[in-house]
């Protein structure tokens, strides 16, 4: 089976590790495990003897009963039985495109968005339609022609809100009428919203299944809650017919998640609220200096992200993406993603959850080196 180079990983692999300012970095700055327990004031010694002592066979096969019932606390009318935990959302989106999707399907797909969610539905033989996001309509999906892309073979719509690599975020009407589309046309609509929850403000963001009964959500432990190395995610829906379809399929590729993996985030999602309170901080501060270097850089425009941890830079020198970030890396240091790797030319993604430092120290290299570029 043939698949695209998958644009945006292939660049990570292979600059992340020498990058010294790595400005590509997507998830909020990562929790040690030290770490998570402090700020969750849990009994470090209680929790290490009982992952010491807790036997490394086969977990709960669909997700410890606890963790489970953690995730639908980040939704609303949601019950454990509703959600599958996954090898982190790559493995819970790669699951519901290969569950869901035949040769003889079309799937609509946003785009620029993670490249996996475009490219696992073409390899199985689907005809994808793409809707465009654009600058002029704040990246954000266009009704209209939302509306020209479906028809009766259209099985599924493919969103991703907050947009990677935009930072865009939909709110609820806008994903309401996307969801009466869809409903025209009988189609499930699957949403990664794996940045879900990193808003600048602190208003609940409604994720799809809250508003729509064929609506599947898929997430993790990783950006939003800084725990990227436990690789685990999850697919949720109240659809009951596809989520006994779901676990069907993920015999095959799946079993069961990490026991001592589901008992940290277990811990996480316990004392969700102070995380997100950690994270979202983050980000704030961060949009906040990245804000101020924008506007203060007559070669870059953007539109300023609404939510998440990513934000496209869109530049006026000549030079194409993929040479603009090499020669960058290679004269500073610093990591960005060539807006190439998403379709985009002229573009950057640029990353600004870490630390703030790095962040600061990073835009002044890449003012140095823009002003090179005159």
């Amino acid at each position: 089976m043939k698949m695209k180079t998958f644009g945006v990983e292939q660049w990570m692999d292979e600059y992340e590790t020498a990058a010294t300012y790595n400005l590509g970095e997507t998830c909020v700055s990562p929790l040690s495990l030290h770490a998570l327990l402090s700020l969750t004031d849990t009994d470090e010694q209680t929790f290490t003897q009982k992952m010491l002592t807790t036997r490394l066979t086969y977990g709960n096969i669909v997700g410890a009963p606890e963790l489970r019932a953690g995730i639908t606390q980040l939704y609303q009318n949601l019950t454990p039985e509703n959600v599958v935990t996954t090898h982190g959302a790559i493995g819970a989106n790669s699951l519901v495109l290969t569950t869901l999707v035949d040769p003889d399907d079309e799937v609509v797909v946003v785009t620029p968005t993670y490249q996996q969610l475009q490219s696992i539905p073409e390899t199985i033989g689907a005809t994808v339609r793409l809707l465009a996001l654009k600058p002029e309509n704040d990246y954000l999906p266009d009704i209209a022609q939302l509306k020209t892309l479906v028809n009766d073979k259209t099985k599924l719509i493919v969103l991703n809100n907050p947009d990677n690599p935009s930072g865009s975020l939909m709110p609820q009407e806008h994903l309401q009428r996307i969801i009466e589309v869809a409903k025209s046309v009988d189609a499930y609509v699957l949403c990664d919203e794996v940045y879900r929850h990193l808003t600048q403000t602190d208003t609940y963001s409604p994720s799809v299944i809250d508003l729509y009964d064929k609506g599947i959500s898929t997430s993790s432990m990783s950006k939003v809650f800084s725990l990227a190395g436990l690789r685990l995610g999850w697919v949720a829906t109240h659809d009951e017919a596809f989520m006994k379809t779901i676990l069907s399929h993920r015999d095959y590729n799946t079993i069961s998640c990490g026991v001592l993996d589901e008992m940290v985030a277990e811990v996480a999602l316990n004392h969700k609220d102070t995380l997100l309170k950690r994270n979202r901080d983050i980000v704030r501060k961060n949009l906040a200096i990245l804000n101020d270097w924008v506007n203060s850089q007559p070669h870059i425009s953007w539109v300023k992200p609404q939510a998440g941890t990513t934000a496209l830079l869109h530049y006026d020198f000549a030079l194409p993406s993929e040479q603009f970030c090499d020669q960058l890396f290679k004269q500073t240091g610093v990591l960005l993603v060539p807006g190439a790797e998403f379709d985009i030319e002229h573009a950057l993604r640029i990353g600004y959850a870490f630390e703030s430092k790095e962040l600061q120290t990073g835009l002044d290299k890449l003012s140095e080196f823009m002003t090179g570029l005159n």
